[in-house]
């Protein structure tokens, strides 16, 4: 079974681009998603205990948490090791359970792939990109974006240029969502002749 890395900056497609892999039958298993079921769930009474006042009705409040952990590189690392595990747990049934089905391929959508050094537990990565005018247009017409909370989200990435460095196969969204479709099924067709 090839464990597929996705990753890419913000706004540059990558949960469609993992929708594309879904729809042609690979199976998916989205971090960001994880953490959120997280929150509503096996978390949230972790995270209330390390933070207190940051849980409403059972399930974490991001608001409230962002404010003690944000800029907080302490909190950060308090809150990562309560999540990053249970992530990974996550991570493994979902594995175990695609393996037990004959699966060729999983996607594990990633955001943060290489800042976390996720690229160990893939075998191949895949990077969304963009050019930076169509990642900046996108990012910017998200309800509640401005330029600054723009800037701070990108200084807490690794530079799209550094992410491609790091990619064996590359999706570019800016040449739009046809072509994007047309690289994961190249993408796929190139795999399976591997194995």
């Amino acid at each position: 079974m090839i464990r597929i890395g996705l990753t890419g900056s913000i706004g540059m497609g990558k949960s469609t681009t993992a929708k594309m892999f879904a729809g042609q039958g690979v199976p998916v298993h989205d971090a960001d998603a994880c953490v959120h079921a997280l929150y509503e769930g096996r978390a949230a009474p972790l995270i209330e205990a390390e933070f207190p006042g940051t849980v409403t009705e059972g399930k974490v409040d991001r608001t409230l948490l962002s404010k003690k952990v944000l800029g907080n590189p302490d909190a950060m690392k308090r809150l990562e090791k309560i999540v990053h595990p249970l992530v990974r747990e996550e991570e493994r049934k979902f594995l175990e359970a695609a393996q037990a089905d004959n699966q060729p391929f999983v996607l594990m959508d990633i955001p943060l792939l290489f800042e976390t050094g996720a690229e160990n537990r893939v075998d191949v990565i895949v990077v969304v990109t963009a050019d930076a005018a169509i990642q900046k247009e996108r990012v910017l017409a998200r309800p509640g974006m401005n330029e600054e909370r723009f800037q701070a989200i990108l200084d807490k990435q690794m530079p799209d240029a550094e992410k491609r460095l790091g990619a064996d196969f590359l999706i570019d969204t800016g040449q739009g969502m046809e072509a994007a479709e047309k690289r994961v099924t190249e993408i796929l067709e190139t795999l399976s002749n591997r194995g």
